[in-house]
C-alpha cells in the first residue's frame, strides 16, 4: 500500500510540474507578443497550485431506519485519509478587475482521496469549482486566506444498506464535493506561496439514494502555488464607483431535484421505493451592503411529491407493500420565510440563509437551512446549484435551478460571459 501512495503521489508531482511548464510557455508566448504590441497589462493572471490535505474521517449521523437495517458487525474503522490536489486558476492584474478585487483567484481543481481502508471505500476522484480571496492582509507577504471547492466525486464503493465494509457510509458511486478551508498565505517571492490551515470536507449524494449519512473530513492543508504572468502586486484597491450601498436588488430563484423518502406515518418508518420530485421557487429583497456583502430575506416556496403521503395511505397496505393515492397539490406544498447572507465575488456568490416553513404539511413544518453557489452567466443571470437541510440534521434535497438579479448594482463584477 505504502508503494501505492508513492506512486500516486509521484504522478501528481510530475503532472505538476508538466503543466507549470506548459503554462509558463503560453505564458511567455503571450508576453512576447505584448512586448510587440507594447502592451503589458494583461487581464488574466494563470495560477497553479498543489495542496496535500491529511485529515480525520467520520461519517454524519445514522438515522432510524439506516440504524434498524444496517449491519456494522464487519465494518472496518476508517478514520484516516489524505487527499493531493491539483488546481488552476486566474486572477485579475491591474485591470480595473483586479483592482476592484484584488487577490481573488478562483478556477477548476482535481483531487484524489485515499482512506486508511480504501478497498473498504474507494478511491475516490473530485472535479470541482474552486475560490479563494484573502481576508486580512497581517503584512505585505502574508494574509489569512479563505477558499470554497465545489464539485463532484467519483470512484467510491457504494454500502449496500445491509451489510456495512466500513463505518463510512456512502450510497452512491458518484457524490457531492464541499470543502472549506481557511489558511495563512504566505508570499515566499514574486512567483511562489506556501499556504498552512484548516480544512473541511463533505462528501453527500444529496439524498437521491439510501444510504445517505454522508463522509466528513476535517484535517489540515498545506500548499504551494505559483503565478505566470505580471502579479497585481503595489496595486491600490479602487471602490466600484458604481456600487451604490443603499441599494436593494431582488433574487428570484426557481429549481429542481429529486430525492428519497422514509415514511414515518406508521408504527415502524419505512424506506419508500423510487423517487420523489422537488421544485421550489424563491423570492429575496437584499440590501446591498458592501461591495462584498449582501443581506435580506427570502420568501421559499417548496412542493414535495413526497410529503403529506399519511393522510393518503391506502388502507390494507404495509411496509411490504404500502402503496399511497395521490395527494392534491397544496397539501404538499410549504411557505417559509429565511433569512439570507450572501458573499459577493467575481464570478460566484455564495448565498447561506436559515429558514421555517410556517405553511405546509405537519412534517415540513419545521427550521431549514440551505447553502448556495450562483454562477453569473451575464450581470443579473446565475445557475443555482444547492442542498438544503431540515432541523440542521436531516437531509432534504438538492436546489439545482436558474435564477435572476432583478435591480443589480453589481455592475463592474466579473462574469462568465467576460470570458
Amino acid at each position: 500500500m505504502e508503494v501505492v501512495y508513492r506512486i500516486r503521489f509521484l504522478f501528481i508531482f510530475l503532472l505538476f510540474h508538466i503543466l507549470c511548464f506548459s503554462v509558463n510557455a503560453q505564458t511567455n508566448k503571450y508576453e512576447n507578443k505584448d512586448s510587440l504590441l507594447k502592451n503589458t497589462d494583461r487581464k488574466i493572471i494563470s495560477k497553479v497550485g498543489f495542496d496535500v490535505r491529511p485529515s480525520y474521517a467520520f461519517s454524519s449521523f445514522l438515522d432510524d431506519v439506516l440504524s434498524e437495517r444496517l449491519s456494522m458487525k464487519d465494518a472496518r474503522n476508517t478514520h484516516f485519509g489524505t487527499s493531493l490536489h491539483l488546481k488552476y486558476g486566474f486572477s485579475f492584474s491591474s485591470s480595473e478587475a483586479g483592482r476592484l478585487y484584488p487577490g481573488v483567484t478562483q478556477g477548476v481543481g482535481a483531487g484524489v482521496n485515499i482512506f486508511d481502508h480504501s478497498k473498504s471505500i474507494g478511491t475516490p476522484v473530485s472535479l470541482y469549482l474552486f475560490q479563494t480571496a484573502p481576508i486580512l492582509n497581517i503584512t505585505d507577504r502574508i494574509s489569512l486566506d479563505y477558499e470554497w471547492n465545489f464539485g463532484a466525486s467519483m470512484g467510491w464503493k457504494p454500502c449496500d444498506g445491509r451489510t456495512a465494509s466500513s463505518n463510512l457510509i456512502v450510497g452512491s458511486r458518484m457524490n457531492a464535493y464541499i470543502n472549506l478551508g481557511l489558511g495563512v498565505n504566505w508570499k515566499l517571492t514574486q512567483d511562489y506561496s506556501l499556504v498552512a490551515g484548516l480544512d473541511l470536507t463533505h462528501f453527500s449524494d444529496g439524498n437521491t439514494l439510501f444510504p445517505n449519512p454522508g463522509v466528513n473530513l476535517l484535517g489540515l492543508r498545506l500548499g504551494i502555488s505559483r503565478v505566470f504572468g505580471p502579479e497585481n502586486n503595489g496595486t491600490p484597491f479602487r471602490r466600484d464607483s458604481t456600487f451604490k450601498s443603499d441599494n436593494v436588488s431582488f433574487d428570484l430563484t426557481a429549481y429542481g431535484a429529486w430525492r428519497k423518502r422514509v415514511y414515518r406515518g406508521g408504527e415502524t418508518p419505512v424506506l419508500l421505493g423510487g423517487h420523489y420530485a422537488v421544485a421550489g421557487l424563491n423570492f429575496a429583497p437584499m440590501w446591498d451592503v458592501a461591495p462584498y456583502f449582501r443581506t435580506g430575506l427570502s420568501a421559499d416556496f417548496q412542493w414535495d411529491q413526497s410529503s403529506d403521503l399519511r393522510h393518503y395511505h391506502v388502507s390494507g397496505t404495509t411496509s411490504e407493500d404500502i402503496s399511497f393515492a395521490r395527494p392534491p397539490f397544496f397539501s404538499q406544498l410549504s411557505v417559509g420565510l429565511s433569512a439570507r447572507a450572501e458573499l459577493v465575488m467575481p464570478i460566484f456568490s455564495v448565498n447561506v440563509g436559515i429558514g421555517y416553513n410556517f405553511i405546509g404539511p405537519e412534517e415540513s413544518r419545521a427550521s431549514y437551512q440551505m447553502a448556495n453557489l450562483k454562477v453569473y452567466l451575464t450581470r443579473s443571470l446565475y445557475l443555482n446549484i444547492g442542498y438544503q437541510l431540515q432541523n440542521f440534521q436531516r437531509q432534504n434535497n438538492l436546489m439545482l435551478g436558474v435564477g435572476y438579479t432583478f435591480h443589480n448594482s453589481y455592475s463592474k463584477i466579473p462574469v462568465v460571459n467576460n470570458y
